[in-house]
């Protein structure tokens, strides 16, 4: 899709877009190419990095890249699982446990805890019902995280559903290997 879309640097981007994602790219070394594409919509797209930063807020890490991870296995979303495998393991979070949420099987789950369960439930039964028949998987979520985690997890799957939409119909390759693929792993340094 290359010939649909030009791409954009941070230095051709609106300036508040590129005040904005500059802390991002120097902390992951790179411009993603959803970036590149989605400048050409600014406003867009700083509304949408808000929503993200506010979602982040809301919610535990672990909680939240379990929904993400989940999202981006059942939209066939590469580019956003691998970078959130990598940001799992950032967090400390066992790449066993990554693999299995990424299997989408929570009743053969051994790793997952109670609450990664419910979040894996509903979050397969919203993305497979458009959210028709999930109501029994929220009510679990919001029963065992409470009501203002359970509304932000809802929105959070439309992040990610809007993020794989985007990525999906730009043809746009992952900007990382999954973890699985190249052996990623983070230093931890002890003082």
């Amino acid at each position: 899709m290359h010939e649909v879309i030009s791409r954009l640097e941070l230095q051709d981007m609106q300036a508040d877009l590129a005040a904005y994602l500059q802390p991002r790219v120097k902390r992951l070394g790179y411009l993603g190419e959803l970036f590149k594409c989605a400048g050409h919509a600014p406003d867009v797209l700083l509304q949408f990095m808000y929503f993200t930063d506010a979602l982040k807020e809301a919610l535990p890490n672990r909680l939240a890249e379990v929904a993400v991870l989940t999202v981006a296995s059942l939209m066939d979303n590469d580019y956003e699982r691998n970078q959130h495998e990598r940001l799992s393991i950032r967090l400390g979070f066992d790449r066993d446990w990554i693999a299995e949420i990424e299997r989408l099987a929570p009743d053969a789950a051994i790793l997952m805890t109670p609450e990664d369960l419910v979040v894996q439930r509903y979050v397969i039964a919203a993305v497979g019902s458009r959210g028709q028949a999930c109501q029994e998987e929220f009510k679990a979520l919001a029963t065992r995280t409470g009501p203002a985690q359970a509304m932000a997890m809802t929105m959070l799957i439309g992040r990610y559903i809007t993020h794989a939409l985007v990525v999906n119909a730009l043809e746009l390759a992952p900007p990382v290997p999954s973890i699985f693929d190249d052996g990623f792993t983070v230093e931890i340094h002890h003082d």
